[in-house]
């Protein structure tokens, strides 16, 4: 009996301590941030795998075809076929490859792609992390992606894939320079580096109106970044068989595959935030700001992603030297002498945000 007491005590105790933590104020912060990474994660998925679906339809339109119709009504449920397709294969290594990396290649390219959206605000508050210099940190994650590309075509140990990492990493280094003159641009106009101090100095005016050869050359290095066609020279099935992920097959593939779909979503929020306004509404209309605020930055968000698909069922396939030329040879001198004359003319009429 008494070694039951002291154990009942002890149990009690534990149990106290125990509540004491769940009850305690950083947990509960911990919790809520969990519970906010979630809501914005798993959505996100969700539309990652049926952009899929929406790329074949918006295709198919543009080719006079049906596109996915057959799984599920209208074919909504392909996405999901696709994915225990893929799911159910077989994961196959390489002998002579090196597997760690070779293993590690798809989750950077996918972790990464997932990651950006930690700074990115859908709405005023709706964000993980409202950080001062949330521009940098996107771009900084936007510039990491290349190692997973770089890490799949060394690891799989085979000429095409390596040469498509190859060509990747001169692609996506040639085109960051133009994005990072352009994201000068918006910030000489802003003063600030926070994401939602760009949304919020666009209520008079979107910066797309006063900047658009910058969201031209925005848009076009965003469709290089992320490989995308005309621009998708690193997985060139002509010459490179499938690029850097030649080797790769069941879910290690889907994960490059996801990954690249969710640089497109990321890209477009970029876009949208930098030049469209964010999640405010276009006009100044009690009707129109009464829509809650992620909905505007859902449509302008998705209007993007149509223009990434619409580009691809409508352009052919550049050459290697045609592209670089174009990022070296036209964007960067033409966004430097943008950055130069924006700031030029906001000296001259005394136009400089108060806290730059």
């Amino acid at each position: 009996k008494t070694d039951s007491k002291v154990s009942s005590k002890v149990i009690t105790e534990r149990l106290i301590v125990m509540l004491d933590f769940f009850i305690n104020e950083s947990f509960i912060t911990f919790a809520f941030i969990l519970l906010k990474i979630a809501a914005l994660v798993v959505p996100l998925l969700i539309i990652v795998a049926f952009l899929t679906y929406a790329e074949r339809k918006v295709i198919a339109s543009v080719q006079l075809r049906k596109g996915p119709n057959v799984v599920g009504p209208f074919g909504l449920l392909q996405p999901l076929a696709d994915g225990l397709k893929l799911f159910s294969k077989e994961t196959i290594f390489p002998t002579v490859s090196n597997k760690i990396v070779f293993l590690l290649a798809p989750m950077v390219a996918f972790s990464l792609s997932i990651a950006a959206w930690a700074v990115i605000p859908i709405a005023d508050g709706w964000v993980i992390s409202n950080i001062n210099v949330g521009i940098l940190y996107l771009f900084a994650i936007s510039s990491l992606s290349v190692y997973g590309i770089i890490m799949a075509g060394w690891a799989s140990n085979s000429k095409y894939a390596f040469m498509g990492a190859l060509r990747s990493a001169a692609q996506m280094v040639s085109y960051e320079v133009s994005i990072g003159l352009v994201i000068v641009t918006v910030l000489v106009c802003v003063g600030s580096l926070n994401l939602s101090d760009i949304v919020y100095a666009q209520k008079s005016v979107w910066y797309v109106f006063p900047l658009f050869p910058m969201f031209v050359v925005f848009f076009i290095s965003a469709l290089a970044e992320t490989n995308r066609a005309p621009f998708d020279l690193p997985e060139d099935e002509s010459s490179l068989v499938g690029g850097y992920f030649t080797e790769y097959s069941s879910m290690l593939f889907a994960m490059f595959f996801l990954g690249e779909y969710a640089a497109m979503i990321m890209m477009s929020g970029m876009a949208t935030i930098l030049f469209l306004g964010g999640w405010l509404p276009p006009f100044n209309i009690a009707l129109l700001n009464e829509i809650p605020g992620f909905i505007w930055f859902a449509a302008k968000t998705s209007l993007m992603l149509f223009t990434f698909l619409w580009v691809r069922a409508t352009f052919p396939r550049f050459r290697y030297d045609q592209l670089m030329r174009i990022g070296w040879k036209v964007f960067l001198p033409f966004s430097l002498l943008w950055v130069v004359l924006t700031s030029g003319f906001l000296i001259i009429f005394d136009l400089l945000p108060s806290n730059a």
